[in-house]
């Protein structure tokens, strides 16, 4: 069987050293609101009776909030001008 998005985003959360507070703050940073305690469903064991899958939209807008946190926001490239 292959990863779910619940193992990458365990993965990450230990790769990057990241506590639940910053999760949320990432996923701020996209305009994605998310409680601490629907954060922590994802982490939980598969067998616990509150642990929640993690979703596509939940896993993109953490890697998009992801590559913010650590590059920062995208620069705003200027329009070539008409000659």
């Amino acid at each position: 069987m292959g990863l779910t998005n619940n193992d990458i985003f365990k993965k990450l959360r230990v790769a990057h050293k990241l506590r639940d507070d910053q999760i949320v703050e990432i996923l701020a940073l996209v305009d994605f609101k998310i409680s601490k305690s629907e954060l922590g469903a994802f982490f939980r064991n598969e067998n616990h009776p509150k642990y929640m899958e993690c979703g596509d939209q939940i896993l993109r807008n953490f890697l998009n909030g992801l590559i913010i946190h650590l590059r920062g926001p995208m620069e705003k490239k200027e329009k070539p001008k008409k000659n």
